[in-house]
């Protein structure tokens, strides 16, 4: 997510309370039918990757019937998530630059930070970007570098120079706190290329390094403490957006169920010869 200044701190308690909402609300829902249903048959690959042949090597985020997730909730990019038996097989430099290009450039980021740009414009932050169009077009350029700059130094280039594997591994089944804990752990938890355990440098430098380049053009906002805020305000946000990756298949594949019995439910009245 792309923030700003003075609603970083209320922007990430957000992003937090929107992750533990529903925890809390929505999971109790799905949680007692998906522990009842069958296991899917050997033909059809589980909901929770893609068939090996479309990513060799690299099981892809969560795929129901409405196809795979690129999208959590429609705006939260999700080509960095994976699940946890890809551990052990390392990406090439040019796939982790290509994850954090699509993590980037993708479009409902784009206009995410067109409209944080308006807001910020109305609320007149950073004053001496000034106001009508120039000033937009500054606040957007700013707001979106931040963006850019971070997904970069985090999921391509900090990874391919410690070879560290920038991809969120899923931990998909287990308790509902355990698996709160292990998505938010994991902005200090890593793994290498090679599938080993270790701190999670690329994210901690690579949003400190990100941070550093933000106080070069924002000549408002140059001291250790907005400094200091910026970095945590990344990390926060991060942290937020693995939780809300961890559950979004669960609750996709919940939804759609609950929707494709609806709509099903009357064809099963109907004779099998007359059903189109």
């Amino acid at each position: 997510m792309i923030v700003h200044q003075n609603d970083k701190n209320g922007f990430c308690s957000l992003l937090y309370y929107v992750s533990f909402a529903f925890l809390f609300t929505v999971l109790p829902a799905f949680s007692q039918t998906s522990t009842q249903q069958a296991s899917p048959s050997p033909q059809t690959p589980p909901v929770s990757q893609l068939p090996p042949k479309q990513q060799p090597g690299v099981p892809a985020p969560g795929k129901t019937a409405q196809g795979e997730d690129k999208y959590v909730f429609g705006v939260l990019p999700n080509y960095r998530t994976a699940e946890l038996n890809a551990v052990g097989h390392p990406l090439t430099p040019k796939q982790k630059l290509t994850i954090a290009a699509k993590d980037s450039f993708a479009l409902p980021l784009i206009g995410l930070g067109a409209a944080y740009a308006g807001l910020y414009q109305l609320e007149n932050n950073h004053p001496e970007f000034g106001q009508g169009v120039e000033g937009y077009a500054k606040r957007f350029g700013t707001s979106y570098c931040d963006q850019v700059t971070g997904n970069f130094m985090t999921e391509g280039i900090f990874p391919t120079i410690l070879k560290q594997d920038p991809r969120y591994f899923r931990m998909a089944h287990g308790p509902k706190s355990k698996r709160t804990w292990y998505a938010l752990s994991r902005i200090v938890i890593s793994k290498t290329d090679s599938g080993k355990s270790v701190v999670n440098v690329s994210e901690l430098a690579g949003n400190a390094t990100a941070a550093a380049i933000g106080l070069s053009y924002y000549p408002d906002n140059r001291d250790v403490p907005d400094y200091l805020l910026n970095w945590g305000t990344q990390l926060g946000t991060d942290a937020a957006s693995q939780v809300l990756k961890e559950f979004w298949p669960d609750v996709k594949a919940w939804w759609y169920k609950k929707h494709h019995r609806a709509e099903i439910a009357p064809m099963s009245e109907v004779p099998p010869g007359q059903r189109r």
